[in-house]
């Protein structure tokens, strides 16, 4: 562990573990009652806040509007609302962050957002728009004073040609006044202590929060890591071999690789978790109860 590690661990020791949670907004009633049922499971947890995805659609935009209201409405957690720069002028950028602010949330999550016609495709700014998301960031903060998290990629963007290209653009976010940088998920911890030692020698100091994918299903999870520049390591792929016909077991294997992962950051030093639930929250749950969050043990039935 090099010394930066040491006092990463060093100071964190004494922290209590924090979560936060990552929904996306619901296509159907169906799906609407399956995320509310994982908000529900989820909220005794008390995360820190919780977060909800937004697309570059009009249709999309008013779902995340409507789940993010419902969050404020009808529970107590605390809302974190996507915004991106993509398909959409300044303009109208500019009224969803005042119309959120008027709904009193207070947390945004700034985008650069992937293209239009998706991941992997060129990516051309509106005309009229926030052209990337250091600008989206410096917009919200002249409206009103948004706590915002932005994005960090661990095993670098898969657009950024270098090192070099990534820590320069984390740091133009975190200029125009970013208060916390979440990242993309990962499964190699070594790589997330290297990506924290580069972005301290840059001079970024403000919290990371690494960001953990509990794997429901690995060939899906496969397809969409090759998109966006995670690794997955071989002994990972081992574990979920012949397993496609066995939810069961996969699940119980998901929850495993999860809780290791975890657990050994938590050694590392960190504290701070968010999770990519997929709308599920029976495996988010569980890795969330292994770390001591939830309900206080009975000492009659610790004894």
């Amino acid at each position: 562990m090099t010394d930066t590690s040491n006092r990463r661990s060093q100071q964190a020791a004494a922290s209590p573990i924090s979560a936060s949670f990552e929904f996306f907004p619901p296509k159907s009633d169906k799906m609407a009652e399956t995320l509310w049922n994982t908000v529900q499971r989820l909220a005794p947890l008390e995360p820190a806040f919780v977060s909800v995805t937004y697309g570059a659609g009009g249709s999309t935009r008013e779902r995340t509007h409507k789940t993010v209201d419902r969050i404020l409405k009808e529970t107590d957690l605390a809302p974190a609302a996507h915004l991106t720069c993509v398909g959409a002028s300044q303009d109208e950028i500019d009224a969803i962050v005042r119309d959120y602010w008027s709904l009193g949330v207070r947390h945004l999550v700034a985008l650069r957002g992937d293209p239009l016609e998706g991941i992997g495709s060129r990516y051309v700014p509106h005309e009229t728009g926030y052209a990337f998301a250091s600008d989206l960031v410096a917009g919200i903060k002249k409206i009103a004073d948004f706590d915002i998290s932005v994005s960090g990629y661990p095993e670098k963007h898969p657009e950024s040609g270098n090192w070099q290209v990534e820590i320069d653009n984390l740091k133009r976010k975190v200029d125009a006044g970013a208060d916390r940088i979440i990242t993309q998920y990962f499964f190699d911890n070594d790589l997330f202590d290297a990506y924290l030692d580069r972005i301290a020698a840059a001079g970024i100091n403000i919290p990371v929060i690494p960001g953990i994918v509990p794997i429901h299903n690995f060939e899906q999870t496969m397809v969409f890591s090759a998109k966006c520049g995670t690794s997955i390591p071989q002994w990972l792929a081992r574990r979920f071999a012949g397993l496609a016909n066995d939810p069961e077991t996969r699940k119980l294997v998901g929850v495993a690789i999860a809780c290791e992962q975890v657990m050994d950051l938590v050694d590392r030093g960190i504290s701070d978790f968010h999770f990519y639930t997929m709308n599920r929250a029976d495996l988010t749950y569980a890795i969330c109860h292994m770390l001591g969050m939830g309900q206080p043990v009975r000492e009659d039935l610790a004894a």
